[in-house]
């Protein structure tokens, strides 16, 4: 289920990154990284004499500036978004309008904080258990006092 989650969030990510600048940008990068490699390639065989070969940091360049624009683009945004998340249920409290991952709205009436689960209606005299990592997000809190 995470997975499902990552790439949705790393596809959004990407979309709004085409959005706010422009297509052009990544596949300008894309393609700076794709020459570089092949420059590397075509040099090919024994250097010429009395100059060296091109060291381990040059050939390795291309494959590092893609996993910093991977990180830059996916894994810290995702970062952010369970750290926030994390956060939020960390925060629950009686009283609090919230969504479960399932789609049920409802209220926090209880919270048992030894097995992690809060207990939530949905209806008038209905109430039901939801483990504290269903709820997917808050959409009113009760007034602190």
């Amino acid at each position: 289920m995470k997975m499902g989650k990552f790439k949705i969030y790393a596809r959004d990510r990407v979309v709004t990154i085409f959005k706010k600048w422009g297509n052009g940008f990544l596949v300008g990068v894309f393609g700076v990284l794709l020459f570089t490699e092949k420059a590397f390639a075509f040099g090919g065989g024994q250097p010429a004499e009395g100059a060296e070969a091109p060291s381990m940091l040059v050939t390795m360049f291309p494959f590092i500036l893609m996993f910093v624009i991977l990180y830059l683009l996916i894994i810290r945004p995702q970062q952010k978004k369970q750290k926030d998340h994390q956060r939020m249920i960390d925060d629950l409290q009686k009283g609090d309008r919230v969504v479960t991952s399932g789609g049920m709205h409802g209220t926090i009436t209880g919270i048992k904080e030894q097995e992690g689960i809060l207990v939530v209606q949905v209806a008038k005299e209905v109430q039901i258990e939801v483990s504290r990592g269903s709820i997917s997000r808050v959409d009113e809190r009760k007034a602190k006092k």
